[in-house]
């Protein structure tokens, strides 16, 4: 039996996106294992924030097609102590959920923002936001909010990205974005700085 080009090209297609999609679960199940048993070991470094969001955004170019991102960052912004490798693991789960959740030619924000204290790392989305009622939940192990469309996933990337920002000192919040979508709020002690 022969396949043409074109359906070859398409299992080939659906074959990779599928490894990745296993890829990722078995990433998150060993992360959110290490979390749980205090086995996850900081690497601290002096981190550029503009280089931990370019290098998530990396990571994700292939699923982010033409959609629009926007960043926005402070013009001196410090170097910050942080383990790189596990934050930018934090920004490509939240930005994945961005991608998932809403239309692909809407615009994702990342803005940074700073204060005398910390660091702030704020993604919006202009999806469909999330149930006030979810809210707090959305960082629960296993959690997915009840959606009509069919958007594979776990119920690990934030509570993963919830256990990593707290272990190296920070916070991360969900709120509905005004005028639709989703806002992610991550914030790092400035205390950190090298």
């Amino acid at each position: 039996m022969s396949i043409n080009e074109e359906d070859r090209s398409n299992l080939l297609e659906t074959a990779y996106n599928e490894a990745e999609r296993l890829n990722r679960l078995v990433g998150n199940l060993l992360n959110m294992t290490r979390l749980e048993a205090n086995a996850i070991h900081l690497k601290l470094e002096p981190c550029d924030i503009q280089d931990v969001i370019g290098s998530a955004l990396d990571q994700l170019e292939d699923r982010l097609g033409k959609k629009p991102i926007v960043v926005t960052l402070p013009e001196e912004l410090p170097m910050v102590m942080l383990d790189f490798v596990l934050v930018e693991q934090v920004l490509v789960n939240v930005l994945d959920n961005a991608i998932k959740y809403s239309p692909k030619d809407t615009q994702i924000d990342i803005d940074v923002f700073q204060t005398d204290k910390e660091i702030t790392i704020r993604i919006s989305d202009r999806g469909i936001g999330i149930p006030n009622e979810d809210l707090e939940r959305v960082f629960d192990k296993f959690y997915r909010v009840s959606r009509p469309e069919n958007v594979s996933g776990t119920g690990l990337g934030l509570a993963i990205c919830k256990g990593i920002v707290e272990t190296i000192g920070g916070k991360i919040s969900a709120a509905n974005r005004e005028g639709g979508g989703t806002l992610i709020t991550i914030t790092f002690p400035k205390g950190n700085e090298p």
